[in-house]
């Protein structure tokens, strides 16, 4: 069941095809994903979990298929459109946190928003507020080499959350994290949907955090099985 009765659907992604050279990714993938859902997604290596992933988040391109995203056809837009789109309405959260090495956890959080070319003050108020919220105001002047596993993956999330994104997309958030760590994560997210209902798509080898999501979506031979 899923946790808001009136979730309303954000995007519906109808055969989505994918291949690498000769090499079949994605064959006819369907879905649908509501506000408020947290989704995840698990299957073998080399199953299309990523490649989807990356497709629904449009850092990649389908061969074949559609994607609306809240009535936007992802595949009307030009490349720039698209960039601005994804910078709107996007968050990422990945395995290696992908934190620029030379700026503090500030600067990095702020990064998006400065993409987005908000004013300056707003982007360091809104950072600030999430650097607060997640429990790292003391660490904000920090370089991501003098951070734990743990933090420098909630600077990666307050990072995705700074331009108030419609989605999280997280490409094994808690891959590199130590067992107590990866369960922070985990009602992290939890916790980031009860205050801002945010909607999370997961791929992840973490059965637990599969088993406590909304809907645990197997992928197989580049299709979803269930």
């Amino acid at each position: 069941m899923l946790p808001n009765l009136n979730s309303i659907l954000m995007i519906e992604a109808k055969n989505i095809f994918k291949n690498y050279g000769d090499i079949p990714v994605l064959k006819g993938v369907n879905i649908q994903i509501q506000t408020g859902e947290i989704i995840s997604i698990v299957g073998k290596s080399g199953a299309g979990k990523s490649t989807l992933l990356h497709i629904l988040g449009t850092l990649d391109n389908a061969d074949n298929g559609t994607i609306i995203f809240d009535d936007v056809d992802i595949n009307k837009l030009n490349k720039k459109q698209l960039a601005d789109f994804r910078n709107q309405n996007i968050g990422f959260i990945f395995q290696f946190h992908h934190l620029l090495p030379e700026f503090t956890a500030i600067e990095n959080v702020c990064l998006p928003g400065y993409i987005k070319k908000e004013k300056d003050k707003l982007v360091l108020d809104k950072a600030n507020e999430l650097l607060e919220y997640l429990g790292l105001s003391d660490r904000k002047k920090h370089k991501p080499d003098e951070l734990s596993g743990g933090e420098q993956q909630r600077v990666a999330v307050a990072r995705a959350l700074i331009n108030n994104p419609s989605i999280i997309f997280a490409d094994e958030p808690s891959g590199n994290l130590d067992t107590q760590t990866s369960i922070e994560l985990h009602q992290l997210f939890f916790q980031l949907r009860k205050d801002f209902n945010q909607t999370f798509v997961i791929v992840t080898h973490n059965e637990e955090l599969a088993n406590i999501s909304d809907r645990r979506l197997v992928m197989a031979d580049g299709n979803i099985l269930n």
